[in-house]
């Protein structure tokens, strides 16, 4: 019963029509023995369809105040002319269908939205925090405070993002980054809030108020992207004049050439707008909620369609095309040292270090089982470089200008510039005693995602880094990039975006970081990598790819694209189809009222066309559920 009320005040036009709809048959059914009742039923049937027609042209009014314009005028047309004509019934069926297809749509969309509503729905409500005395306490996640103490059991929502401080266990993230592997995690170990716990009980304290969580940020980009509508779902009215136009040349032709205004009113029944109206919001919708199925949030349909026709995609480097983390690439030692030597009194020295360059250096040693010694006297230059004591020998590691200043004589051909990476000098007891270089890997998805990008008919990508020319260079070289700008600060960043000219537009920039902030606003399409990256970044994006997996950005661009091929066959289909019942209507053959009823088939055509961009079984998700 709530159902069926929600449904009548949902589609109040729809059920008063259905219901004058059902007492118009049975008033029908019994004049056929009874006089009077035909006519009531003509009457009835006539009163509601005029007041739908007029419920239309107000419509159109406001659509045309507001500066659009549609296809009601063929409905209102095919209402009126079939109460003219006294063919009440094709005027009945013109208003069901009309008003019906509101709700198909609605239903369409809502299956459309499946990946969407299903992550609304999976948003944590409570929380278990243990108290100081060990009692647990069930609370709401407004309630959760930095610092708490939350437990979580196996099959439990992560409420809130924290750190493990007790116990271990394996955690789904699905929901969150489209990683369908699960994630081991155990003390110290950070948790996504709406990741599911797998296995065992642990313990963790909150590291932010459920407001400020990882999937209560998803939680609004998702709500905003669900209720978005795009510049798009008015395509079909590019395609409603001369459509309009058409069929009432097609309606007028015949009639004036037959004589028969019957066929007037038959040509119009069947141009009714409903496949014109149908196409771009279900399949907007649709290509919107496979993206969030494959961990890529769009934020709106309008960054949707700018995703779709872009012509130049610019990306930042370092944690974006590379992977972010350095390691050591070459160990350069000069006569009198060894490789080993270097990177084990180097290693010593920066073992206390949370450097990345010293994490780099210390990994590599331990990789080589080289064993660090204690240091004495150890003296760090912030920026600059770390001297100490190593088993009574003096060792200075850092910057080039570190070494010059303490006066260790340099080679002549030892300048920063002749590096294309990352470099690390060390001197050992007041001699120049090489260097190590470092590189930042390229992410291993990289090349393959940009091969992705050009097959996709992008010819303009380039790079973006703060980064020296040398470094640049080389990694653009690998990536096969001949477009690219280094030493960039973020406000170069911005310039370089700008600067593209209208031609290479709409332009997308990817990045993770929090520098990236202002030119992902810039850009027409911001585009922010990896679920645990800047929250800077995810605001002043228009798409978040939850997944920490460059490859998702040629996946997105590929959604985009074929969810507008869709929405365009679907509303040409629709089109087309209008145009054949047009033509044969026209003939005068056929009752008006068929081609009412045959109408629908069209509506249903459609919206099942525009289903295939929600992926290959969306419309099988519809049909079986029909």
């Amino acid at each position: 019963m709530n159902r069926l009320t929600q449904f009548v005040r949902g589609y109040k036009f729809f059920a008063a029509a259905l219901v004058i709809a059902v007492v118009g048959l049975l008033f029908d059914i019994i004049g056929s023995k009874v006089s009077g009742f035909r006519t009531a039923a003509h009457v009835i049937l006539g009163a509601e369809s005029i007041f739908m027609a007029l419920v239309l042209a107000r419509g159109m009014y406001h659509d045309v105040r507001a500066g659009t314009y549609g296809v009601d005028i063929l409905a209102v047309a095919a209402i009126v002319t079939s109460v003219l004509l006294k063919e009440y019934w094709t005027a009945m069926i013109t208003v069901l269908m009309l008003t019906g297809g509101e709700a198909l749509e609605d239903y369409a969309e809502n299956r459309a939205k499946s990946e969407l509503t299903a992550l609304l729905e999976r948003a944590p409500k409570k929380a278990k925090t243990v108290n100081k005395n060990g009692t647990i306490n069930e609370v709401p996640i407004a309630n959760v405070r930095i610092g708490d103490i939350v437990l979580i059991a196996p099959g439990e929502l992560v409420p809130v993002d924290c750190v493990v401080t007790e116990g271990s266990s394996s955690f789904d993230e699905s929901s969150l980054t489209g990683e369908s592997l699960p994630v081991a995690r155990d003390m110290g170990g950070e948790l996504l809030s709406g990741s599911v716990n797998l296995e065992g009980v642990v313990h963790a304290r909150a590291i932010r108020a459920a407001k400020d969580s990882q999937f209560e940020q998803i939680i609004q980009i998702v709500k905003n992207a669900a209720n978005s509508e795009s510049p798009f779902v008015r395509l079909a009215d590019r395609y409603s004049v001369p459509f309009t136009i058409l069929a009432f040349a097609i309606a007028i032709g015949v009639w004036v050439y037959s004589g028969d205004s019957g066929r007037f009113l038959r040509v119009l029944v069947v141009a009714t707008p409903c496949p014109l109206l149908l196409g771009a919001p279900i399949g907007l919708i649709s290509g919107m909620s496979r993206a969030a199925k494959h961990g890529i949030i769009i934020k709106n349909g309008s960054s949707l369609e700018k995703l779709a026709n872009i012509k130049t995609i610019a990306f930042d480097k370092t944690g974006t095309l590379t992977i972010g983390k350095p390691s050591v690439d070459q160990i350069v030692a000069v006569k009198g040292f060894s490789k080993n030597d270097l990177l084990a009194c180097a290693a010593s020295l920066e073992q206390n270090s949370t450097h990345i360059l010293a994490k780099a250096i210390v990994g590599a040693a331990e990789t080589a089982g080289l064993e660090l010694s204690k240091v004495k006297g150890q003296q760090e230059i912030s920026g600059r470089g770390i001297v100490a004591t190593v088993k009574k020998r003096a060792v200075a590691v850092g910057r080039l200008v570190f070494l010059e200043e303490r006066g260790i004589t340099l080679p002549k051909t030892i300048h920063d510039t002749n590096h294309s990476a990352m470099t690390t000098y060390l001197a050992i007891d007041g001699e120049y005693a090489g260097y190590i270089t470092f590189i930042d890997e390229l992410r291993p998805e990289s090349q393959s995602m940009l091969n992705q990008l050009k097959k996709l008919g992008l010819k303009h990508i380039f790079m973006l880094t703060g980064d020296n020319e040398n470094v640049a260079k080389k990694i653009a070289s690998k990536l096969g990039l001949s477009e690219y700008k280094a030493n960039c600060l973020p406000g170069d960043k911005v310039k370089a975006i700008s600067d593209i000219s209208d031609k290479n537009r709409p332009v997308a920039f990817v990045g993770d970081g929090v520098n990236d902030a202002p030119v992902l606003t810039t850009a027409d399409v911001g585009i922010a990598l990896g679920a645990r990256g800047s929250a800077a970044a995810s605001e002043s994006a228009d798409v978040v790819v939850l997944l920490d997996d460059v490859s998702k950005v040629s996946e997105a661009v590929d959604i985009a694209k074929r969810t507008f091929k869709i929405t365009k066959q679907s509303i040409l289909l629709g089109i087309g189809m209008s145009i054949v019942l047009m033509v044969v209507f026209a003939t005068g053959r056929f009752e008006p009222v068929y081609g009412a009823a045959i109408q629908e088939l069209v509506d249903v055509a459609v919206i099942l066309s525009a289903l295939r961009a929600h992926g290959p079984f969306g419309v099988k998700k519809l049909v079986k559920k029909i």
